[in-house]
């Protein structure tokens, strides 16, 4: 049984990812969009055992080289398929059912912050990655709106995802309310059990 335990809320990361880890299973497809420094990619890694596979993408070379060492240093690299494709393009990548996606949206720390994840594209990557997401199945975004258009981002996620059937979909959003408006926050996606992907 899957407990939830020694959450620090202060960390949306590691809230983000004991919620995961109550849902996904060894041998599952899952995908982390934005690879980044590899961190997500390495936690999926991980979770998904030796028989799962983690499909990672980033539009940035360096990302992926910083993903790769991080999983060797592992031995998890063998785990992972990393693209260096943005990740609108899911769809045309991935094809089998997914048990979970993750997103981290905005700009690669410590690097060039002119290169972000763009509002259209996170808008398609969406729309795939929950065409193939599994019943049960689950969605996390961290979204940042500190950066210049990171708001406009945000906003277009949270008007899409707000359409969506709640038949089909729960959608919940969080956020530090003694923060500055700048703060991130987060959103997660769950597939209803009963609808087939």
């Amino acid at each position: 049984m899957n407990r939830v335990q020694n959450i620090r809320v202060q960390n949306i990361q590691g809230l983000l990812r004991k919620i995961i880890s109550s849902v996904i299973q060894p041998g599952d497809v899952v995908c982390d969009l934005t690879a980044g420094l590899g961190r997500d990619t390495l936690f999926l890694a991980q979770e998904v055992g030796e028989k799962g596979v983690v499909h990672a993408f980033d539009i940035q070379e360096i990302a992926l080289q910083e993903t790769k060492k991080l999983l060797s240093s592992h031995g998890l690299e063998n785990r992972v398929i990393l693209y260096q494709r943005n990740h609108g393009e899911v769809k045309e990548i991935v094809q089998e059912p997914i048990r979970i996606a993750m997103f981290n949206l905005g700009y690669l720390p410590g690097h060039d912050q002119e290169i972000i994840t763009q509002g259209p594209s996170t808008l398609a990557a969406l729309e795939g990655v929950l065409d193939l997401l599994l019943p049960g199945g689950v969605i996390s975004m961290t979204l940042y709106r500190g950066h210049q258009g990171g708001d406009e981002e945000g906003l277009m996620v949270e008007e899409y995802l707000s359409s969506l059937n709640k038949r089909k979909y729960s959608v919940l959003r969080g956020e530090y309310i003694n923060q500055s408006k700048g703060a991130p926050f987060w959103i997660i996606v769950q597939k209803n059990k009963g609808d087939s992907p």
